[in-house]
């Protein structure tokens, strides 16, 4: 069953013969397992694409690590690259040096960064935080801006559609540093509103968000519009409002949660793009976070902490696909998501 199907005859029962518990519990649970499959294999995807990624990096890795640490950059010499080479097994075969590789990421081992000579996952997790209250934080902002102009400006006739519609088509093309760069020159060095650098209090974190969460609710808010569009016209909207609900009533309580549906889909890829966003609004407004530890590290060519953030990066958009998915049952228990 298609959402299109969904939306048109929300109060309609699933067609097909009724099925017992049992069964659908089993399709339940074989269905989430196949997703759950899915979601690491694409861990392990990444996880080998990052291998790679190290191994095929130019220059020799135990002469990079050697100059990261000491700050000199030169050539260096067997006797001095062979105690690394024997400490990190840069010799052993590719084979056992992926075997071993993944063995540290089941252990959750992410191997140890070359400039800072520390545990890549005790780097991750003293820069994560800000970063994911940073993106779920921008997150929920757009939501909300998407969920007050569809409510309030979807499928209505005259100048409020169309200002709404052409409010979202700007925000989804705003260039997030360009907007980072606005905000920061108008709210915090123009009228002082906001501190110029992010820091960590809740003043600093508004325009940083803010920078993130524009454009994104101009992309969801256009795909939310269609669905709310098509939603307005079919049957059951013409029984609530003969049952003598106002018109704010029947889009927040009936057309609204049938017409979200399409955007939540994105969702769980905007988490991806947001965090990937995050490095712009972390150097625009100087804020700490993984985004500038990302910059550090491929500038300085740190490989191990460049890998370890990104499959970081895969881990939070794995879990948070599966979120989306567990969500669309919660919004509307027919929709059977393959």
């Amino acid at each position: 069953m298609t959402v299109s199907e969904v939306t048109s005859s929300p109060t309609a029962e699933a067609s097909g013969p009724r099925r017992s518990p049992t069964v659908t519990q089993r399709r339940s649970l074989a269905r989430w397992a196949g997703r759950v499959g899915s979601a690491v294999f694409v861990l392990w995807a990444a996880a080998s694409i990052t291998f790679l990624l190290q191994i095929l990096a130019p220059g020799d890795r135990a002469t990079l690590l050697l100059n990261l640490s000491s700050g000199l950059s030169r050539e260096r010499t067997a006797d001095e690259t062979a105690p690394v080479n024997a400490q990190y097994g840069f010799t052993d075969s590719i084979w056992r040096q992926y075997l071993h590789y993944l063995s540290g990421l089941v252990r959750g081992d992410l191997g140890t960064s070359y400039q800072l000579q520390q545990p890549v996952t005790e780097v991750i997790a003293a820069q994560i935080g800000p970063t994911l209250i940073l993106t779920f934080s921008a997150l929920v902002v757009a939501w909300l801006l998407v969920l007050f102009m569809t409510t309030l400006t979807a499928g209505r006739r005259g100048p409020w559609g169309a200002v709404g519609s052409l409010i979202e088509t700007i925000s989804a093309g705003l260039p997030q540093y360009w907007l980072g760069s606005i905000l920061l020159v108008v709210f915090a060095i123009g009228l002082g509103w906001f501190p110029v650098e992010s820091g960590t209090g809740l003043r600093g974190l508004v325009l940083p968000v803010l920078t993130l969460a524009i454009p994104l609710a101009g992309f969801l808010g256009q795909v939310a519009r269609d669905e709310f569009t098509r939603a307005l016209d079919q049957p059951f909207v013409l029984t609530a409002r003969s049952r003598g609900l106002g018109d704010i009533a029947v889009r927040s309580r009936h057309v609204l949660r049938h017409s979200v549906i399409p955007a939540i889909t994105v969702s769980g890829w905007a988490v991806g793009a947001l965090l990937s966003s995050a490095v712009i609004a972390e150097t625009v407004f100087a804020r700490a976070g993984i985004g500038q530890t990302l910059v550090t590290a491929a500038t300085s060519r740190d490989v191990p902490l460049v890998s370890g953030i990104v499959l970081v990066v895969a881990l939070v958009y794995t879990v948070a696909n599966l979120l989306v998915d567990a969500l669309y049952t919660a919004i509307d228990p027919r929709i059977e998501v393959p």
